[in-house]
Parts: C-alpha cells; structure tokens; sequence
C-alpha cells in the first residue's frame, strides 16, 4: 500500500480525488460486503498501516495519513491524526490539499423519488475552493431502505439538469433539502445496508463507502 502510494498520490493534486483514492483502497482490501468486513479493515490499518507509514515518513506517506484521517472510521482517525501530526512536525512536506481534506463545504442538497416512493436518489453537493463535486445514493425503499449504489462526479449544473429531466417526468417527485435532512437520510440509509443488485452497484459501494460513510459523520457534526 505504501508502495502503491509513492506511484499515485505524488499526482493527485485535488483533496476530492485523494479521497476518492483512500475510500476505493479501503474498499478493495473490505471485499464487497458492507457489514463487518470494512469494520475490520479499518481497525487493521489503524495498527499496521499508520504506524507503517508514520515510520516510512515520506511525501506520500504524509498524504496517505492525511487520507486515512479524512475518511477513516473514528478508531482510524484517531490514530492516524496524531500520526500525521508528528511526520509533518518532523518537517516532512505537506500536500497542498492537506489542510482541507476531509472538511469540505456543505452546498445544496436535493432527492428525487418515483411517485410510489419505492426508489430515491439523493445527493449532496460538496465544495473544496469553488470545485464542487456531489454525492449521490440511491436508496431502495422496496427493501427496506437499503443503498442499491452510491457515485461521486461533478456538481456544476447538476442540481439545474436534475431539476428539468424531473419537471418533464411526471411520475418523478423531486425536492431540495437541507443538509441536516439529507445527513438524517443518509445515515438512516447506511445503517439500514447495502442491497446492490447488479456488479456495477456492487463495485460502486466497495469503491466509495468509506467516503460515504465519512461524508455521513461529517454532516451530523455540522
């Protein structure tokens, strides 16, 4: 992993793609179940890959606890926080993005559903600077509210492109929210499961859950 780090994160220049790089790592090592397995994952690194790369002490390793702090499960930030701290007191360079990452704004938020409420999307749109990217997930009501797939991409007209394709549909119902209800939704819908019915959902949710998840902790803590 570390090695891996030294080829990638030396051209990653936005905090967005840094976390999109950390949570698709942690997927691939939690395998595609949404339950215990990333719980486990993320307890491993915090005892062998943190301390790994503090001992490292490189750039990249740097980055890769900086990454680790942004989208790791409270018992990983908590080591790889402090960990950081003391590589770039040791006066090992920082990422531009480093002072950033993890604490984006919270933009506009908004879901759409068909008329019977069976299925939801719902995104939230995230700054870093005047880059916005947005969150989407897709809830399954039919099965008890369980995310069917989640994907991050542009925000920039996104919110104005859901809006019209809504307003030409009437069997969809669409809505603006606020960001607490969107994080109340969310993280109803994380603690409900994952129930992906095809391999691309599948490989959507293993590539961006730990995001997801972090990004469902920061909107409570807002």
């Amino acid at each position: 992993m570390l090695s891996e780090a030294r080829q990638v994160l030396a051209h990653i220049h936005r905090p967005i793609d840094a976390e999109l790089w950390g949570s698709d790592m942690i997927g691939a090592l939690s395998g595609h179940g949404g339950g215990g397995n990333g719980t486990e994952v993320m307890a491993e690194l915090a005892t062998s890959l943190v301390p790994a790369a503090e001992r490292d002490a490189t750039p990249e390793a740097l980055a890769l606890l900086r990454i680790l702090a942004a989208i790791g499960s409270p018992e990983l930030q908590a080591a790889a926080t402090p960990a950081a701290r003391r590589v770039a007191g040791s006066g090992v360079s920082d990422q531009d993005w480093a002072p950033v990452i993890g604490s984006p704004t919270v933009g506009k938020c908004w879901h759409y559903s068909d008329v019977g409420g069976r299925q939801e999307s719902l995104t939230v749109s995230f700054g870093y600077g005047e880059a916005e990217h947005a969150l989407s997930v897709l809830i399954d009501h039919g099965r008890g509210g369980k995310i069917k797939d989640a994907w991050v991409g542009d925000a920039a007209g996104l919110l104005d492109k859901t809006w019209l394709a809504a307003e030409n549909d009437p069997l969809i119902v669409f809505e603006a929210i606020e960001p607490a209800d969107a994080g109340a939704r969310l993280a109803k819908a994380v603690a409900a499961g994952e129930c992906p019915s095809k391999p691309d959902e599948a490989d959507d949710l293993t590539a961006h859950r730990a995001l997801l998840r972090a990004r469902v902790h920061y909107l409570a803590a807002q």
